[in-house]
Protein backbone atom coordinates (compact mmCIF):
# COMPACT_ATOMS: atom_id res chain seq x y z
CA UNK A 1 0.00 0.00 0.00
CA UNK A 2 0.91 3.48 -0.37
CA UNK A 3 2.07 5.95 2.06
CA UNK A 4 1.76 9.48 2.10
CA UNK A 5 3.55 12.33 3.93
CA UNK A 6 1.16 13.44 6.32
CA UNK A 7 0.21 17.65 5.26
CA UNK A 8 -2.52 19.56 7.71
CA UNK A 9 -5.74 19.98 6.56
CA UNK A 10 -7.12 20.48 9.62
CA UNK A 11 -8.84 24.57 10.34
CA UNK A 12 -6.21 25.54 13.18
CA UNK A 13 -6.82 28.94 14.33
CA UNK A 14 -3.86 31.44 12.89
CA UNK A 15 -0.75 32.14 15.38
CA UNK A 16 -1.39 35.78 16.93
CA UNK A 17 -0.40 39.31 15.67
CA UNK A 18 1.85 39.27 18.31
CA UNK A 19 3.59 35.90 17.19
CA UNK A 20 3.89 36.43 13.80
CA UNK A 21 5.75 39.82 14.09
CA UNK A 22 8.31 38.56 16.57
CA UNK A 23 9.48 36.09 14.14
CA UNK A 24 10.02 36.03 10.08
CA UNK A 25 8.20 33.73 7.79
CA UNK A 26 11.17 31.85 5.55
CA UNK A 27 10.68 29.57 2.70
CA UNK A 28 10.00 26.21 2.97
CA UNK A 29 13.52 24.19 3.55
CA UNK A 30 14.20 22.69 0.27
CA UNK A 31 11.61 25.11 -1.67
CA UNK A 32 13.64 27.96 -3.10
CA UNK A 33 13.49 31.53 -4.20
CA UNK A 34 14.86 32.31 -7.68
CA UNK A 35 15.55 35.91 -7.50
CA UNK A 36 17.82 38.20 -10.11
CA UNK A 37 20.19 38.23 -11.48
CA UNK A 38 19.61 33.73 -11.16
CA UNK A 39 16.50 33.91 -12.66
CA UNK A 40 18.03 35.69 -16.29
CA UNK A 41 19.44 32.36 -16.48
CA UNK A 42 16.35 30.35 -16.28
CA UNK A 43 14.76 32.97 -18.34
CA UNK A 44 17.85 32.28 -21.45
CA UNK A 45 17.30 28.74 -20.70
CA UNK A 46 13.73 28.27 -20.96
CA UNK A 47 14.03 30.62 -24.15
CA UNK A 48 16.28 28.08 -25.86
CA UNK A 49 14.17 25.18 -24.90
CA UNK A 50 10.87 26.98 -26.63
CA UNK A 51 13.09 27.52 -29.55
CA UNK A 52 13.93 24.17 -29.98
CA UNK A 53 10.80 22.70 -29.43
CA UNK A 54 9.36 25.01 -32.12
CA UNK A 55 11.98 24.07 -34.24
CA UNK A 56 11.07 19.90 -33.81
CA UNK A 57 7.48 21.17 -33.76
CA UNK A 58 6.35 20.14 -30.53
CA UNK A 59 3.58 22.31 -28.54
CA UNK A 60 3.21 23.55 -24.91
CA UNK A 61 1.14 21.84 -22.19
CA UNK A 62 0.38 22.81 -19.16
CA UNK A 63 -1.45 20.80 -16.39
CA UNK A 64 -2.02 21.39 -12.39
CA UNK A 65 0.55 21.11 -9.72
CA UNK A 66 -2.72 18.76 -7.94
CA UNK A 67 -3.71 15.89 -9.17
CA UNK A 68 -5.48 12.72 -8.00
CA UNK A 69 -2.89 10.74 -5.47
CA UNK A 70 -4.52 7.09 -7.48
CA UNK A 71 -2.85 9.07 -11.02
CA UNK A 72 0.60 8.41 -9.49
CA UNK A 73 -0.29 5.34 -7.65
CA UNK A 74 -1.44 3.56 -10.90
CA UNK A 75 1.05 5.61 -13.00
CA UNK A 76 4.56 5.51 -11.17
CA UNK A 77 3.71 2.12 -9.45
CA UNK A 78 2.89 1.41 -5.74
CA UNK A 79 6.06 0.18 -5.06
CA UNK A 80 8.19 2.74 -6.59
CA UNK A 81 10.28 5.36 -3.97
CA UNK A 82 8.68 8.05 -5.36
CA UNK A 83 5.05 6.46 -4.36
CA UNK A 84 6.01 4.96 -0.70
CA UNK A 85 8.43 7.96 0.58
CA UNK A 86 8.32 11.33 -1.54
CA UNK A 87 4.86 12.14 -2.60
CA UNK A 88 3.06 14.82 -0.79
CA UNK A 89 -0.07 13.74 -0.40
CA UNK A 90 -3.31 15.42 1.88
CA UNK A 91 -6.72 14.07 1.81
CA UNK A 92 -9.36 17.36 1.01
CA UNK A 93 -11.41 19.12 2.95
CA UNK A 94 -14.89 17.00 2.85
CA UNK A 95 -17.34 19.52 0.67
CA UNK A 96 -21.35 19.08 -0.37
CA UNK A 97 -20.34 16.99 -3.52
CA UNK A 98 -19.05 13.83 -0.78
CA UNK A 99 -15.97 12.86 0.63
CA UNK A 100 -12.62 14.75 -0.02
CA UNK A 101 -10.58 13.52 -2.61
CA UNK A 102 -7.12 12.18 -1.74
CA UNK A 103 -4.64 14.57 -3.99
CA UNK A 104 -1.04 14.74 -4.19
CA UNK A 105 1.69 17.53 -5.38
CA UNK A 106 2.78 16.33 -8.87
CA UNK A 107 6.16 14.70 -8.35
CA UNK A 108 6.54 14.02 -12.01
CA UNK A 109 4.40 15.05 -15.36
CA UNK A 110 4.51 12.58 -17.10
CA UNK A 111 1.23 10.81 -15.83
CA UNK A 112 -0.59 14.32 -15.67
CA UNK A 113 0.41 14.99 -19.47
CA UNK A 114 -1.07 11.65 -20.52
CA UNK A 115 -4.21 12.45 -18.14
CA UNK A 116 -4.88 15.33 -19.65
CA UNK A 117 -4.34 13.76 -23.46
CA UNK A 118 -6.77 11.31 -22.34
CA UNK A 119 -8.81 13.22 -20.58
CA UNK A 120 -9.71 15.42 -23.66
CA UNK A 121 -9.33 13.35 -26.58
CA UNK A 122 -6.39 14.93 -27.90
CA UNK A 123 -5.14 11.74 -29.73
CA UNK A 124 -8.84 11.62 -31.40
CA UNK A 125 -6.80 13.36 -34.79
CA UNK A 126 -3.49 11.96 -34.72
CA UNK A 127 -0.46 11.41 -32.29
CA UNK A 128 0.67 14.57 -30.33
CA UNK A 129 4.02 16.19 -29.37
CA UNK A 130 4.14 17.70 -26.28
CA UNK A 131 6.20 20.13 -24.45
CA UNK A 132 6.21 21.40 -20.90
CA UNK A 133 8.14 23.65 -18.44
CA UNK A 134 7.07 23.13 -14.72
CA UNK A 135 7.63 22.87 -10.88
CA UNK A 136 7.64 19.52 -9.21
CA UNK A 137 7.85 18.39 -5.70
CA UNK A 138 9.35 15.39 -4.04
CA UNK A 139 9.49 15.05 -0.08
CA UNK A 140 13.59 14.37 0.07
CA UNK A 141 16.70 15.57 1.75
CA UNK A 142 17.53 18.32 -0.03
CA UNK A 143 21.14 18.78 -1.56
CA UNK A 144 22.97 19.79 -4.38
CA UNK A 145 20.88 19.14 -7.52
CA UNK A 146 18.12 17.37 -5.55
CA UNK A 147 15.33 19.74 -3.80
CA UNK A 148 11.38 19.06 -2.34
CA UNK A 149 10.27 22.03 -5.18
CA UNK A 150 12.25 21.37 -8.44
CA UNK A 151 11.66 22.03 -11.89
CA UNK A 152 11.56 19.94 -14.43
CA UNK A 153 11.53 20.70 -18.92
CA UNK A 154 9.83 17.67 -20.43
CA UNK A 155 9.46 16.33 -24.08
CA UNK A 156 6.21 13.86 -24.80
CA UNK A 157 5.28 12.19 -28.09
CA UNK A 158 2.27 10.58 -27.95
CA UNK A 159 0.53 8.17 -30.10
CA UNK A 160 3.62 6.98 -32.17
CA UNK A 161 4.92 3.50 -31.88
CA UNK A 162 8.10 3.62 -34.04
CA UNK A 163 11.81 3.55 -32.66
CA UNK A 164 12.24 6.59 -35.22
CA UNK A 165 9.52 8.88 -32.23
CA UNK A 166 12.20 7.57 -29.81
CA UNK A 167 15.37 8.63 -31.40
CA UNK A 168 14.22 11.86 -32.13
CA UNK A 169 13.58 12.45 -28.87
CA UNK A 170 17.07 11.60 -27.58
CA UNK A 171 17.92 13.66 -30.68
CA UNK A 172 16.47 16.67 -29.51
CA UNK A 173 17.96 16.50 -25.75
CA UNK A 174 21.44 16.04 -27.44
CA UNK A 175 20.66 18.95 -29.59
CA UNK A 176 19.76 21.12 -26.72
CA UNK A 177 23.32 20.24 -25.28
CA UNK A 178 24.89 21.73 -28.01
CA UNK A 179 22.79 24.75 -28.09
CA UNK A 180 23.54 25.42 -24.35
CA UNK A 181 27.01 24.78 -24.80
CA UNK A 182 27.31 21.57 -22.89
CA UNK A 183 29.84 18.97 -22.91
CA UNK A 184 31.24 16.29 -21.61
CA UNK A 185 27.30 14.48 -21.26
CA UNK A 186 27.55 10.74 -22.08
CA UNK A 187 24.44 8.51 -23.35
CA UNK A 188 23.38 5.34 -21.64
CA UNK A 189 20.75 3.35 -23.41
CA UNK A 190 18.66 0.11 -22.45
CA UNK A 191 15.72 -1.47 -23.62
CA UNK A 192 12.99 -3.26 -21.08
CA UNK A 193 11.53 -4.90 -23.74
CA UNK A 194 7.99 -5.70 -23.27
CA UNK A 195 5.60 -6.85 -20.27
CA UNK A 196 5.96 -11.10 -21.27
CA UNK A 197 9.83 -10.86 -21.68
CA UNK A 198 10.26 -8.69 -18.20
CA UNK A 199 8.01 -11.34 -16.90
CA UNK A 200 10.18 -13.75 -17.56
CA UNK A 201 13.30 -12.11 -16.90
CA UNK A 202 11.81 -11.20 -13.11
CA UNK A 203 11.23 -14.68 -12.94
CA UNK A 204 15.02 -15.41 -13.32
CA UNK A 205 16.24 -12.50 -11.47
CA UNK A 206 14.15 -13.30 -8.40
CA UNK A 207 15.56 -17.01 -8.36
CA UNK A 208 19.09 -15.76 -8.64
CA UNK A 209 18.58 -13.13 -6.03
CA UNK A 210 16.67 -15.59 -3.55
CA UNK A 211 20.43 -17.67 -4.34
CA UNK A 212 21.94 -14.69 -2.37
CA UNK A 213 19.67 -13.46 -0.03
CA UNK A 214 22.28 -12.99 2.43
CA UNK A 215 24.17 -10.44 0.13
CA UNK A 216 20.97 -8.41 -0.05
CA UNK A 217 20.61 -4.79 2.18
CA UNK A 218 17.49 -4.36 3.56
CA UNK A 219 16.10 -2.09 0.72
CA UNK A 220 16.70 -5.50 -1.90
CA UNK A 221 15.12 -7.85 0.61
CA UNK A 222 12.13 -5.38 0.54
CA UNK A 223 11.91 -5.57 -3.01
CA UNK A 224 12.79 -8.98 -3.75
CA UNK A 225 9.27 -10.02 -4.43
CA UNK A 226 7.22 -6.32 -5.62
CA UNK A 227 9.85 -4.73 -7.57
CA UNK A 228 13.04 -7.29 -8.19
CA UNK A 229 14.19 -5.20 -11.35
CA UNK A 230 14.81 -1.87 -8.88
CA UNK A 231 17.28 -3.98 -7.38
CA UNK A 232 19.65 -3.93 -10.20
CA UNK A 233 19.95 -0.19 -10.07
CA UNK A 234 21.66 -0.32 -6.20
CA UNK A 235 23.80 2.65 -5.14
CA UNK A 236 24.92 0.21 -2.60
CA UNK A 237 29.00 -0.57 -2.99
CA UNK A 238 28.36 -4.12 -1.37
CA UNK A 239 25.99 -5.01 -4.44
CA UNK A 240 27.64 -3.88 -6.97
CA UNK A 241 29.12 -7.07 -7.84
CA UNK A 242 26.16 -9.30 -7.04
CA UNK A 243 24.02 -6.89 -9.67
CA UNK A 244 26.50 -7.01 -12.50
CA UNK A 245 26.32 -10.97 -12.26
CA UNK A 246 22.82 -10.79 -12.44
CA UNK A 247 20.97 -11.98 -15.49
CA UNK A 248 20.42 -9.41 -18.29
CA UNK A 249 17.06 -8.26 -19.60
CA UNK A 250 18.48 -7.99 -22.59
CA UNK A 251 19.37 -11.73 -22.86
CA UNK A 252 15.17 -12.31 -22.37
CA UNK A 253 14.43 -10.50 -25.38
CA UNK A 254 12.69 -11.24 -28.59
CA UNK A 255 12.98 -10.50 -31.73
CA UNK A 256 10.77 -7.49 -32.27
CA UNK A 257 12.20 -5.71 -29.27
CA UNK A 258 15.40 -6.37 -30.33
CA UNK A 259 14.62 -4.92 -33.60
CA UNK A 260 13.00 -1.74 -32.33
CA UNK A 261 16.15 -1.17 -30.19
CA UNK A 262 18.85 -1.68 -33.06
CA UNK A 263 16.67 0.68 -34.91
CA UNK A 264 16.71 3.72 -32.34
CA UNK A 265 20.94 2.60 -32.13
CA UNK A 266 21.04 2.95 -35.96
CA UNK A 267 19.71 6.47 -36.09
CA UNK A 268 21.58 7.80 -33.63
CA UNK A 269 24.65 6.56 -35.26
CA UNK A 270 23.77 8.54 -38.17
CA UNK A 271 23.68 11.73 -36.58
CA UNK A 272 26.84 10.91 -35.18
CA UNK A 273 25.55 10.14 -31.52
CA UNK A 274 27.58 8.06 -29.36
CA UNK A 275 26.17 6.04 -26.77
CA UNK A 276 26.99 3.03 -24.28
CA UNK A 277 24.95 -0.12 -23.27
CA UNK A 278 23.92 0.00 -20.01
CA UNK A 279 21.81 -3.59 -18.87
CA UNK A 280 21.34 -1.98 -15.46
CA UNK A 281 19.50 1.17 -16.42
CA UNK A 282 15.87 0.66 -15.67
CA UNK A 283 14.78 4.20 -14.20
CA UNK A 284 13.01 4.58 -11.58
CA UNK A 285 9.37 3.98 -12.51
CA UNK A 286 6.98 1.22 -13.44
CA UNK A 287 5.48 2.35 -16.28
CA UNK A 288 8.64 2.02 -18.72
CA UNK A 289 8.94 -0.49 -21.93
CA UNK A 290 11.48 -0.90 -24.37
CA UNK A 291 13.31 1.99 -25.22
CA UNK A 292 15.12 3.58 -21.71
CA UNK A 293 17.90 6.41 -21.68
CA UNK A 294 19.82 8.50 -19.64
CA UNK A 295 22.35 11.54 -19.97
CA UNK A 296 24.33 11.71 -17.38
CA UNK A 297 27.99 13.79 -16.49
CA UNK A 298 30.65 13.07 -14.10
CA UNK A 299 30.39 16.96 -13.01
CA UNK A 300 27.67 16.91 -10.54
CA UNK A 301 28.93 14.48 -8.15
CA UNK A 302 25.97 11.99 -7.07
CA UNK A 303 23.16 13.80 -8.77
CA UNK A 304 24.85 12.95 -12.25
CA UNK A 305 21.62 12.44 -14.39
CA UNK A 306 20.13 15.46 -15.90
CA UNK A 307 17.71 14.08 -18.59
CA UNK A 308 16.63 10.64 -18.54
CA UNK A 309 13.56 9.21 -19.94
CA UNK A 310 11.79 6.26 -22.47
CA UNK A 311 8.88 4.44 -24.20
CA UNK A 312 5.61 3.98 -21.89
CA UNK A 313 3.28 2.60 -24.67
CA UNK A 314 1.07 1.34 -21.58
CA UNK A 315 0.94 4.41 -19.45
CA UNK A 316 -2.10 5.58 -21.22
CA UNK A 317 -4.49 2.45 -20.92
CA UNK A 318 -3.26 1.90 -17.01
CA UNK A 319 -4.77 5.08 -16.22
CA UNK A 320 -7.91 4.51 -17.82
CA UNK A 321 -7.67 5.98 -21.06
CA UNK A 322 -7.71 4.41 -25.05
CA UNK A 323 -4.37 2.25 -25.51
CA UNK A 324 -1.85 4.23 -26.86
CA UNK A 325 2.08 4.37 -27.47
CA UNK A 326 4.33 7.24 -25.97
CA UNK A 327 7.87 8.28 -24.99
CA UNK A 328 9.38 11.07 -23.75
CA UNK A 329 11.81 12.40 -21.51
CA UNK A 330 12.48 14.98 -18.27
CA UNK A 331 14.78 17.07 -17.82
CA UNK A 332 16.13 18.68 -14.14
CA UNK A 333 16.85 22.00 -14.63
CA UNK A 334 18.89 23.21 -11.58
CA UNK A 335 20.95 20.25 -12.65
CA UNK A 336 21.50 21.71 -16.15
CA UNK A 337 21.99 25.11 -14.77
CA UNK A 338 24.81 23.89 -12.18
CA UNK A 339 26.58 22.27 -15.31
CA UNK A 340 26.22 25.54 -16.72
CA UNK A 341 28.00 26.96 -13.35
CA UNK A 342 30.56 23.88 -13.49
CA UNK A 343 31.72 24.07 -17.12
CA UNK A 344 31.77 27.96 -16.33
CA UNK A 345 29.85 28.90 -19.72
CA UNK A 346 28.36 32.31 -19.75
CA UNK A 347 24.69 33.24 -19.78
CA UNK A 348 23.50 36.27 -20.34
CA UNK A 349 21.89 39.05 -17.76
CA UNK A 350 18.99 40.63 -17.64
CA UNK A 351 20.09 44.50 -18.00
CA UNK A 352 19.41 47.20 -19.35
CA UNK A 353 20.82 48.65 -22.96
CA UNK A 354 19.92 52.41 -21.59
CA UNK A 355 20.05 54.17 -18.12
CA UNK A 356 18.19 57.42 -18.33
CA UNK A 357 19.84 59.98 -16.17
CA UNK A 358 17.06 62.43 -15.19
CA UNK A 359 17.93 65.82 -13.69
CA UNK A 360 14.75 67.34 -12.51
CA UNK A 361 11.29 66.39 -12.34
CA UNK A 362 10.12 69.04 -13.95
CA UNK A 363 11.78 67.32 -17.82
CA UNK A 364 9.56 63.60 -16.38
CA UNK A 365 6.54 64.01 -18.98
CA UNK A 366 9.09 64.50 -22.16
CA UNK A 367 11.72 61.70 -20.62
CA UNK A 368 8.93 59.31 -19.83
CA UNK A 369 7.33 60.00 -23.22
CA UNK A 370 11.03 59.49 -24.89
CA UNK A 371 11.68 56.37 -23.57
CA UNK A 372 8.30 54.66 -23.92
CA UNK A 373 9.12 55.11 -27.51
CA UNK A 374 12.51 53.55 -27.34
CA UNK A 375 10.82 51.01 -25.59
CA UNK A 376 8.41 50.30 -28.40
CA UNK A 377 11.55 50.49 -30.68
CA UNK A 378 13.30 47.20 -28.48
CA UNK A 379 15.84 48.89 -26.44
CA UNK A 380 15.63 48.00 -22.78
CA UNK A 381 15.47 51.32 -20.99
CA UNK A 382 15.99 51.72 -17.21
CA UNK A 383 14.90 54.96 -15.52
CA UNK A 384 16.51 56.55 -12.69
CA UNK A 385 14.04 56.84 -10.01
CA UNK A 386 15.42 58.12 -6.43
CA UNK A 387 14.06 55.86 -3.16
CA UNK A 388 13.00 59.16 -1.56
CA UNK A 389 10.87 61.65 -4.03
CA UNK A 390 10.91 64.27 -1.41
CA UNK A 391 14.66 64.69 -2.44
CA UNK A 392 14.02 65.28 -5.81
CA UNK A 393 15.89 63.13 -8.86
CA UNK A 394 19.50 63.60 -7.17
CA UNK A 395 22.85 64.67 -8.33
CA UNK A 396 24.59 63.57 -11.64
CA UNK A 397 27.27 61.71 -9.81
CA UNK A 398 24.89 59.40 -7.55
CA UNK A 399 22.93 58.93 -10.97
CA UNK A 400 25.74 57.87 -13.03
CA UNK A 401 26.89 55.78 -10.18
CA UNK A 402 23.53 53.51 -10.48
CA UNK A 403 24.25 53.43 -13.88
CA UNK A 404 27.12 52.32 -13.97
CA UNK A 405 26.28 49.81 -11.15
CA UNK A 406 23.19 48.52 -13.42
CA UNK A 407 25.18 47.38 -16.54
CA UNK A 408 23.72 49.03 -18.87
CA UNK A 409 25.96 49.61 -22.17
CA UNK A 410 25.25 53.62 -22.20
CA UNK A 411 23.55 56.07 -20.51
CA UNK A 412 20.88 58.68 -21.93
CA UNK A 413 21.24 62.41 -20.32
CA UNK A 414 18.05 64.77 -20.21
CA UNK A 415 20.01 67.48 -19.28
CA UNK A 416 17.96 71.04 -19.31
CA UNK A 417 19.83 72.95 -21.86
CA UNK A 418 19.81 69.71 -24.60
CA UNK A 419 16.13 69.68 -23.63
CA UNK A 420 15.57 72.81 -24.59
CA UNK A 421 17.09 72.66 -28.12
CA UNK A 422 15.07 69.33 -28.50
CA UNK A 423 17.82 67.25 -27.54
CA UNK A 424 19.16 64.30 -25.27
CA UNK A 425 22.96 63.41 -24.67
CA UNK A 426 24.62 59.49 -25.07
CA UNK A 427 27.33 58.25 -23.01
CA UNK A 428 28.75 55.13 -23.34
CA UNK A 429 29.17 53.44 -20.07
CA UNK A 430 31.71 50.42 -20.88
CA UNK A 431 33.99 51.57 -24.03
CA UNK A 432 36.41 53.12 -22.23
CA UNK A 433 37.74 56.90 -23.80
CA UNK A 434 34.74 56.87 -26.29
CA UNK A 435 32.92 60.15 -26.32
CA UNK A 436 29.61 62.12 -25.66
CA UNK A 437 27.10 62.32 -28.78
CA UNK A 438 24.19 64.28 -28.96
CA UNK A 439 21.07 62.99 -30.64
CA UNK A 440 18.15 65.15 -32.15
CA UNK A 441 14.62 63.59 -30.26
CA UNK A 442 12.76 64.05 -33.41
CA UNK A 443 15.06 61.53 -35.21
CA UNK A 444 14.62 59.29 -32.22
CA UNK A 445 13.43 55.95 -34.32
CA UNK A 446 16.27 56.74 -36.72
CA UNK A 447 19.36 56.93 -33.76
CA UNK A 448 17.34 54.01 -31.88
CA UNK A 449 17.73 51.76 -34.34
CA UNK A 450 21.64 52.45 -34.83
CA UNK A 451 21.85 52.21 -30.96
CA UNK A 452 20.37 48.75 -30.98
CA UNK A 453 23.00 47.97 -33.50
CA UNK A 454 25.29 49.17 -31.11
CA UNK A 455 24.41 46.77 -28.04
Amino acid sequence: MWQRSTVNDTRTPPPSATASKSKSIQAVRGMNDILPPESARWEWLEDIVRRLMAGYAYRNIRTPVLEHTDLFVRGLGEVTDVVEKEMYSFQDRTDKHGDGAHLSLRPENTAGVVRAVSEHSLLHGGGQRLYYMAPMFRRERPQRGRYRQFHQIGAEALGYAGPEVDAELIVLAHDLWQALGLHGISLQLNSLGQPHERQQHRTALIAYLEQHHDQLDEDAQRRLYSNPLRILDTKNPAMQTLAEAAPRLLDFLGEESLRHFEAVQAILSAHGITWTLNPRLVRGLDYYNLTVFEFVTEELGAQGTICGGGRYDYLIEQIGGKPAPAVGWAMGVERVLELLKAQEIATPQATPDVYAIVPDTDSLPLVMQTLTQLRRQGVRVQMHTPADSRQGMGSFKSQFKRADASGAAHALIFGAEELSHGEVSLKPLREGNASQSTLALAELAQWSQALQSRL
